[in-house]
């Protein structure tokens, strides 16, 4: 009896690496198309070496009809994670966002429908929600907004109630509206609706995965808009002290990718999971600046305590984290790399790697374009 085939867009990239990895030990047969953007992989669009060897890779843009054809033959499901990552570099590459994550998905499901796999996983993010939930001073739970850019000139960044009182955050559910703060936002957001909306139409059991902090190996270390720990990494293995916008209090959700490529199987094999969006994170929120010395300790750089810059980058939320009850019930998950075993293992893949620190080019670009306060 053959193997089922499975698909990942971007199969080549962090995550979909991983994902193949377990996919392969699961017993299934792995196919990759990816086109190696050179701000992820570099400029010679090599085989990764980290890619497993079973692997069947394709070198194709997710928005060219043919590369698609080729890559969905004989496959019965398929992982959609191709897209272009980032919120600041979203706020002025508008149309390679829009054409890659919008656009290549639009594509990649009419092929798909011709074909009809047998199950469709969209990668989505934690930043379709803006602002996560709060609680108030009288116990009532509020959805998080928007802070006007009058109170970020100031400085002041903490979300406040009608009365001026500070909101206390709290995990975020699925069921939380989105408030799309950048066009990576919007452009997730439309990923996952229209998979969703497609695959219930043409009844192609789907699934939308809203990933948080992803960290572990094979991050694009030279990619400055890439996850912020292997922004930390590059900056510490160059020397250079971690630079944290805001005061650094601000709050996240850190989730080893080895959970994430293991919650993605269970997406696979859950028959309760179509329909749904999924919270994929840790469950624990920890402030950037907390990281920033974490990463720093794990990787003996201890003198190189982050510098906070005290300034806004457009299209940041303050806080926002995960409430993963719903993949706890419906996937049977349970997140098993806590932080410290994860940063460990990272700063033992980190020692001998290189990276190319832009993350001060970066910054240059978005206050050059009046994005940063």
């Amino acid at each position: 009896m053959s193997r089922e085939t499975v698909l990942i867009t971007g199969g080549a990239g962090f995550i979909g690496s991983h994902l193949a990895d377990e996919l392969l030990a699961r017993g299934y047969a792995v196919r990759a198309l990816d086109n190696l953007a050179p701000q992820v992989h570099g400029e010679e669009k090599k085989r990764p070496a980290y890619l497993a060897k079973d692997v069947e890779l394709h070198l194709g843009d997710v928005r060219d009809p043919a590369a698609v054809d080729r890559a969905l033959e004989g496959v019965d499901a398929v992982f959609h994670f191709a897209a272009a990552v980032g919120v600041g570099q979203s706020m002025y590459d508008i149309d390679h966002y829009t054409s890659v994550n919008n656009g290549g998905t639009a594509i990649l499901f009419e092929r798909v429908l011709k074909r009809k796999v047998g199950r469709f996983i969209v990668a989505s993010s934690m930043s379709v929600y803006g602002e996560g939930l709060f609680r108030d001073p009288r116990g009532n739970v509020r959805e998080g907004h928007g802070r006007s850019l009058d109170q970020l000139k100031r400085g002041v960044w903490e979300l406040t109630d009608e009365g001026g009182c500070v909101l206390s955050p709290i995990p975020t559910l699925e069921t939380k509206q989105p408030a799309l703060e950048s066009i990576y936002a919007l452009s997730k957001f439309d990923q996952e609706r229209m998979s969703l909306l497609l695959g219930r139409a043409y009844g192609i059991p789907t699934v939308a995965l809203r990933f948080f902090n992803v960290f572990g190996t094979r991050q694009a270390l030279s990619n400055p808009y890439t996850g912020v720990l292997a922004i930390f990494a590059s900056r510490l293995l160059n020397g250079n002290r971690p630079l944290v916008f805001e005061d650094g209090k601000q709050q996240r959700d850190f989730v080893s990718v080895k959970d994430v490529a293991r919650a993605c199987c269970l997406a696979l094999e859950s028959d309760d999971a179509t329909g749904h969006v999924i919270n994929i994170g840790s469950g624990r929120a920890h402030s950037i600046e907390d990281i920033a010395l974490h990463m720093a300790d794990v990787m003996d750089r201890r003198s190189l305590v982050p510098e906070i810059t005290g300034k806004y980058r457009m299209g940041d939320v303050r806080h926002c984290f995960a409430d993963i009850s719903l993949a706890q019930r419906l996937l049977g998950y349970e997140p098993s790399v806590g932080l410290d075993e994860g940063l460990t293992e990272l700063a033992t893949w980190l020692d001998g790697q290189v990276a190319r620190d832009r993350v001060v080019e970066a910054r240059a670009e978005l206050e050059a374009r009046g994005l940063t306060l």
